[in-house]
């Protein structure tokens, strides 16, 4: 999926640290809320994807990988697709996308948040 349709979506969790207002995820969260995105966070908030309580189209990966791919490894939830922030990809976690067929892309949502409106 391109970044363009990931932003015509309604319903994302951010995974990272969101409540540090250095961190990437927290600029990433601060902004989709103020886009009117349905927004839960995973790391600091709730400690496991399983805790959203909403249907996830967009899980946005803004966290160290290995961290990661533990995370998507629990996960028994459906996700419309993954968007793997710079830093945050690694083999691993393309490789367990692909093997389950769940749909990704390595982009920035701060930079889909910038160009395409909701």
């Amino acid at each position: 999926m391109m970044l363009d349709k990931v932003m015509k979506l309604d319903n994302f969790v951010v995974v990272g640290n969101t409540l540090v207002e250095d961190k990437y995820a927290y600029k990433i969260k601060q902004g989709l809320v103020e886009a009117g995105y349905k927004v839960a966070c995973v790391g600091k908030e709730l400690s496991s994807i399983n805790d959203v309580d909403f249907e996830i189209d967009v899980l946005d990966l803004c966290i160290n990988p290995h961290v990661g791919i533990n995370l998507l490894k629990e996960n028994k939830k459906k996700i419309k697709t993954v968007v793997i922030q710079p830093g945050a990809e690694s083999e691993e976690i393309i490789d367990f996308l692909k093997t389950n067929q769940i749909d990704y892309l390595e982009g920035c949502l701060l930079v889909g948040l910038k160009l395409y409106k909701k």
